[in-house]
C-alpha cells in the first residue's frame, strides 16, 4: 500500500490512525533519507496511542526512548548515529522489541540482519516540502493484518 502525504498534518493524521490499531510487541520500522517524515509519523503513532506527541522528539544522541504514559507504552528507538548494528546489541534492544509496548524505529535499514522475523516497515520518501509518499510493507500474517484495519480506517 502507497499513500501520498499531502502535509505534516496528513502524515501526523496517517501516524495516528496506525497508532489506534497497534498491539502489545508491535514493530515498526522506519526507513527513508533525511526530512522524509519519519519523526513527524512516529509522532501520529504516539498520539494514536494516547501519548502527548510533543513529547516524541528525534535526538542525535539517544538511540531509544521510552513513552509510557499512553495506552501502551512507546518505545522510540532512532538509530540515525548508529554506525555498526552489533553496537546496539549491549543496549539489551531486544526486551524492548519484545516488551508490553510497541516499538517504533527510525533507520531501520541500519539494523540489517538484527531486524525482527516480523514488523512493519514504511519506507518514506522526499517528494517536495509538503509532500510525501509513504509505502507500506508487512512481513508477517500479524502486519498484514495491521495494514487491512490501517487501510480500512483511512479509507473511512
Amino acid at each position: 500500500m502507497v499513500i501520498q502525504s499531502h502535509s505534516v498534518k496528513d502524515t501526523l493524521n496517517i501516524g495516528k490512525r496506525i497508532g489506534r490499531h497497534l498491539c502489545q510487541v508491535d514493530i515498526i520500522c522506519l526507513c527513508g533519507n533525511l526530512v522524509a517524515g519519519k519523526t513527524v509519523l512516529t509522532k501520529g503513532i504516539a498520539e494514536g496511542l494516547g501519548i502527548d506527541r510533543e513529547k516524541v522528539i528525534s535526538s542525535s544522541f539517544v538511540l531509544i526512548r521510552q513513552h509510557t504514559q499512553g495506552v501502551l507504552p512507546l518505545y522510540h528507538f532512532d538509530l540515525y548515529r548508529l554506525n555498526q548494528p552489533q553496537d546496539i546489541l549491549a543496549l539489551g534492544y531486544e526486551e524492548y522489541l519484545y516488551n508490553e509496548g510497541v516499538a517504533v524505529i527510525e533507520w531501520a535499514d541500519k539494523l540489517e540482519h538484527l531486524l525482527p522475523k516480523e514488523f512493519l516497515k514504511v519506507e518514506l520518501t522526499f517528494k517536495d516540502e509538503s509532500q510525501r509518499m509513504l509505502k507500506f510493507i508487512p512481513v508477517g500474517r500479524r502486519y498484514n493484518e495491521l495494514m487491512e484495519r490501517v487501510h480500512e480506517d483511512i479509507r473511512h
